[in-house]
This record gives structure tokens, sequence and C-alpha cells, in this order.
């Protein structure tokens, strides 16, 4: 705070404090507290008044097609005298009616049936494969190009990586839909083989299993993964490589007891991001496989917003995968032996 101060001076150091409270609060503590808030109530009303108003209002429309269609005025005064019955218990009914009322309660929690519970845990289980099979492709290529590859060849292979990320996520997704289509890019080149022949349908449905997402979702968020891990890679010093290598450690020992002890921070931080990205990822999977692969619960939660409009267990939904990754977070933190500062660097 001081060096702020000395920095920027009191007023500017205010405005830096204001803006960063405003956008701590406005962007995320507000609306979380909001979804926490609309995920503990329900709302009560008596139905058995409303269906009777319905059910009044049906009839009365039937009644004013007799009136329409009544020829003696005897008729007419008899139906008349009905529909004036029915607008009285209706108007009347209408004044007991009363307006929902909030209930709290965890019934938005305990409510998950037993298949969007399996989907659930089978979108946890999806993102840790997704983090492990990240983890498993980019540690080699940061660790290449912190220690292995000549500058010009790094900065070519960062440049490699960063370059298909100036185009939109969505434009990648579709990129992948058209390589694993039934007639896309790799079934092409099976059909030229001859593995596989279009016109007896024989291709090969990769968009039918959970694999072809996992590799899109390893393409889609590769940088957050590579980035941290090639960060504190950067930093270690090569001398500490060299003096294993001149005792004699074989590589997988070097990277064992140098390598990755000191790359925990970057690895730690790689999956967190990949993990959390993967499991609230919506686009990926609903591109990718067109619903054929079964939902993530991303898929879910979007539709308890915007198809069933049930605010309230879309909220109960979001906030358990939020406390789902927040544990994970606490697991890899411990699991790494690695605090906030130490990911923060």
């Amino acid at each position: 705070m001081n060096s702020l101060i000395a920095t920027y001076g009191r007023p500017l150091s205010a405005l830096f404090l204001l803006l960063t409270a405003l956008w701590a609060v406005g962007l995320i503590a507000l609306p979380q507290a909001v979804m926490i808030e609309r995920s503990l109530w329900v709302e009560e009303r008596d139905t058995s008044v409303e269906l009777r108003i319905n059910a009044l209002y049906s009839s009365l429309e039937l009644k004013r097609f007799d009136l329409a269609d009544a020829k003696s005025e005897a008729r007419k005064t008899q139906v008349a005298e009905q529909i004036a019955t029915l607008e009285a218990e209706i108007k009347t009914l209408e004044a007991r009616e009363s307006a929902p009322r909030k209930v709290y309660t965890l019934s938005n929690y305990t409510r998950m049936s037993s298949l969007h519970f399996t989907i659930f845990l089978k979108t946890i289980a999806y993102a840790l494969c997704v983090t492990a099979l990240s983890l498993m492709v980019c540690y080699p290529v940061a660790y290449a190009v912190a220690h292995l590859a000549p500058p010009t060849r790094a900065a070519l292979m960062m440049l490699g990586l960063i370059v298909p990320y100036a185009i939109n996520e969505l434009l990648r997704v579709y990129a992948w839909l058209m390589i694993l289509d039934y007639q896309g890019v790799v079934n092409t080149l099976l059909a030229w083989m001859g593995l596989v022949d279009f016109e007896a349908r024989t291709w090969i449905p990769f968009l039918e299993s959970s694999g072809s997402v996992f590799v899109a979702m390893v393409y889609t968020y590769i940088l957050f993964m590579v980035f941290p891990i090639y960060n504190t890679l950067e930093t270690l010093d090569h001398n500490q490589i060299e003096a294993g290598r001149d005792l004699g450690a074989p590589t997988w020992r070097i990277h064992q007891r140098i390598v990755i002890p000191h790359a925990k921070p970057g690895i730690a931080v790689g999956c967190l991001m990949t993990f959390m990205l993967s499991a609230g990822s919506y686009s990926v999977p609903q591109v990718i496989t067109r619903g054929k692969a079964g939902d993530w619960f991303s898929q879910l939660i979007y539709r308890q917003f915007f198809e069933s409009f049930n605010w309230n267990v879309g909220a109960a939904y979001s906030f358990t995968l939020l406390a789902t990754c927040i544990g994970f977070i606490v697991l890899m933190m411990r699991l790494f032996k690695v605090g906030i500062r130490d990911i923060a660097k």
C-alpha cells in the first residue's frame, strides 16, 4: 500500500482501490450472493384457487358463446344471469388470490434427480480427464520451449500456439466439428485409404463419443495449461538440470526431483484453470457432439435458466458446480503443497 502511494500519490491510489473494490463487489461478490440467495428459496402459492379461477374463465367463455347463439329472449336472460354469477365468483376468488410466498428451503439442492446427479458426476469425471490429458500434452511442450529449444525455435513454437487463439473460440470449436464430422477431414482421409465407405455409410462416428469432446477441449484450453507451466519452468536454473545429469540421474529422475517440484505452482494453476473451464464449458460439448454423446452439467444449467425458466433450481445447480470447483482448488493446493502466494507468482 505504501509503495502504491509512493508511486502514484494518494488521489490515484484511492481511485485504484475504489475501482478494484467496485470490480470485486459488482462483478464477483454481488452476482454470487444473488445466485446463492436465489437458490435457497422456492415460491409457494395456493394452486387450488388459481385452478378454480382458470376453470371459471373457461366456463365464462363458453357462456358468452351460448349468449351469442341464443335465439329467445328467455334463453338470453338465463345465460346473462349465469355469466353475471360466474363473473361475481371470479371477482371474489381473485380478491382471495394471494401473491406467491418466498419460502427459504434447501429443496432446490435436494430435489436433484438421479439422472441429473449422474450427469453432474460424469461432468466432473470428464473435466478431470480433460485436465489430465492437457497436463500430459502441455508439460513436455512447456519444458521443450523453456529449456530444450533454441530461442528462435522456442519463439516460433509459442507463436504457433498463440496465433490460433486470435480466432474466436466458437470458430475453433466448429473447426473441430468439420474435422471430426461424419464426412469430415478425418473420415475423408480414412475413405481415401479405403478404411471407410461413404456410399455404404460406414464412416466412424467420432462425434457420438466423449473422446471428441476431450480432443476439442484440450485444444481449446491448451494455452491455459501451457503458459503457467512455461512461466515457472522458465525461472528454473538450467545448471540444476545439468548437475543432475552430471551425477548420473536419468531423465525421469531429473524431472521427478528437480523440474516438477519447481513447476508445482504452474502445474497447479494450469490444472485449476483447465478443470474449471472444462467443467463449466457449454459451447464445446454442445457443438461437437450435438447432444449425441450425452449432456454435460453446464447444458442442464442452461436449460433450467432459459428453457424451464426455473431460475431457483438453475442457481442451485450453478452453485453446486461452483462449490465443486472451489473444492478442487483446495485439493490441488494441498496436493501440490502450494499457497495463494505461490500461485500468484
